[in-house]
C-alpha cells in the first residue's frame, strides 16, 4: 500500500474503531457493573442499549450535516463528546447516571462511524478507494475479537471503570490523529449543493422504496440477533455457565471469528451465485441452526458447548446475511448511497435496541430467554427474504455484485 493510503487508513481506522470498542470492550464488565451498582440485569443492558439508540438516531445527522459543513468539524465535536461521555460513565455513581452518560457517549461515537466512509469517498475512486475501505473493514474485522479480550484483562486488574478510561485514551489518541493526519476533504464549493432539504428529500424517496426497506430489515434482524448475544451473552456464560471474564472474550471471540470469517467469502460466492441466491441460502441456514437450538432448549437441553458450537455455526450463516443485503439493498440507490447508507445504519440500530428491550423483560438467568431472541429475529430474516429476495431463475443474477456511484 502506498505510505499515504497507509497514512490515511490508520488515521481512519482508528476513527472507526472507536465504537466498536466502546461496545466490545464494556462486555465482559456488564454483570460486574450490575454487583457494583447493586442493580438489575435489566437495568445494566439499558445501558448498552442507550449506546445503541445514540448510534442509530445521531446516524441521520452527522451524514448530512457533514456534507453541509465539511468532515472534520464533525468529528472533532463526536470526538469530544465520546471521551466527554466516557470519563462520566467511569465517574458514574449510579446506574441512572451510567444510562444517561452512555446515550451521550453513543451520540459522539456516531460520527466516527459515519463521517470516514464519506472520507473515502472524497479521496479515492476505483483501486485505491477499494485498499482503503478494506482496511477499515479490517478494523471492525478485527475489534470484536481483541476489545474483549482486552477489556477483559482490564476488568480482571482494575475493575469495570478502567473500560472507559482505556477509550478516553483512545478518543484523545484520535483527536491528535484528526488534528496532525487528516486534512479536510469536502471542499467549501462541493458543501454549497448539500442542504437540510436535498437530505429530506432523499429520506423520503428512500421511506417509500419496499424492496430497500425489506432489504434493510433483513439485515435489521439479522444484526439484531447479534446485538441480544452482545447484551446477554455477559450474564448467561459468566453468572449462569461460570466462565471468567477472560474465559468470556475468548468464548465471544470465537462466535465473532465465525461471522467474520464467514463475511470475507461474500464477494466469491456472489460473483459465481449471485446475491439473491447467497441470501435466500444463507437466511435458510440461519433460520434453521437457531430454531433448532431454540428447540432443543425447550427440549431441556442447558450445555454451554451446545450453545457455542451452535452460535458458530448459525453466526457463520449471519456472516453472509448482512453484507449481501447492504449490497442489494445499496444498488438502486447510488446517487443517494451516503444517505441510504445513514438510513439503513439507522433503521439496524433502533431495532437492535428495541429487540435487546424486549428479550431483556424475559431474562430469568438462563440461556432460554437470549435464544429464544436469536431465533425469533433468526426466523424474520428467512420470511423478509421469502417475501423480498426473488429465488434463483426469477431474476438475472448478476455475476459481480453491481455497485453504481453518484
Amino acid at each position: 500500500m502506498r505510505p499515504d493510503l497507509l497514512k490515511t487508513a490508520l488515521v481512519l481506522g482508528l476513527l472507526s474503531a472507536i465504537g466498536p470498542f466502546a461496545i466490545d470492550m464494556y462486555l465482559p464488565a456488564l454483570p460486574s457493573i450490575g454487583k457494583s451498582l447493586g442493580t438489575t440485569v435489566g437495568a445494566v443492558q439499558a445501558s448498552l442499549m442507550a449506546f445503541f439508540i445514540a448510534l442509530g438516531l445521531g446516524q441521520v445527522l452527522y451524514g448530512p450535516v457533514s456534507d453541509m459543513v465539511g468532515r472534520k468539524a464533525p468529528l472533532y465535536f463526536g470526538l469530544v463528546l465520546f471521551a466527554l461521555g466516557s470519563i462520566g460513565c467511569a465517574l458514574a455513581p449510579d446506574i441512572q447516571t451510567l444510562v444517561a452518560l452512555r446515550f451521550v457517549q453513543g451520540l459522539g461515537a456516531c460520527a466516527t462511524m459515519v463521517i470516514p466512509r464519506a472520507v473515502v469517498r472524497d479521496l479515492h475512486t476505483g483501486a485505491d478507494a477499494a485498499r482503503l475501505m478494506s482496511m477499515l473493514m479490517l478494523v471492525f474485522s478485527v475489534s470484536p475479537i481483541l476489545a474483549p479480550l482486552t477489556g477483559s484483562l482490564l476488568i480482571e486488574s482494575f475493575g469495570w471503570r478502567s473500560v472507559f478510561w482505556a477509550v478516553t485514551v483512545i478518543a484523545a489518541m484520535a483527536l491528535v490523529l484528526l488534528a496532525l493526519g487528516l486534512p479536510e476533504t469536502r471542499p467549501v464549493e462541493k458543501r454549497l449543493h448539500s442542504s437540510v432539504g436535498t437530505a429530506l428529500a432523499s429520506y423520503g424517496v428512500l421511506l417509500r422504496d419496499r424492496k430497500f426497506l425489506g432489504l434493510v430489515f433483513i439485515g435489521a434482524f439479522g444484526v439484531s440477533s447479534f446485538f441480544t448475544y452482545l447484551a446477554n451473552s455477559p450474564f448467561v456464560l459468566i453468572d449462569h455457565y461460570g466462565l471468567t471474564p477472560r474465559q468470556y472474550g475468548i468464548a465471544f471471540a470465537i462466535n465473532a471469528a465465525s461471522f467474520i470469517g464467514a463475511s470475507q467469502f461474500t464477494a466469491r460466492l456472489a460473483s459465481r451465485w449471485g446475491l439473491h441466491r447467497v441470501v435466500r441460502f444463507a437466511v435458510t441456514g440461519y433460520a434453521s441452526v437457531m430454531l433448532s437450538l431454540l428447540a432443543l432448549y425447550l427440549l431441556g437441553v442447558d450445555r454451554l458447548d451446545v450453545l457455542i458450537v451452535m452460535m458458530l455455526a448459525g453466526f457463520g450463516f449471519l456472516g453472509l446475511v448482512v453484507p449481501t443485503t447492504s449490497v442489494l439493498a445499496l444498488d438502486a440507490h447510488g446517487a443517494i448511497a451516503g444517505t441510504a447508507s445513514a438510513l439503513m445504519g439507522t433503521l439496524q440500530f433502533i431495532t437492535g435496541a428495541s429487540v435487546m428491550a424486549l428479550v431483556g423483560l424475559f431474562v430469568d438467568n438462563s440461556a432460554r430467554p437470549m435464544v429464544t431472541g436469536i431465533a425469533l429475529c433468526a426466523l424474520m430474516t428467512f420470511l423478509l427474504a421469502r417475501w423480498v429476495v426473488p429465488p434463483a431463475g426469477a431474476v438475472p443474477a448478476p455475476a459481480t455484485p453491481s455497485i453504481r456511484h453518484p
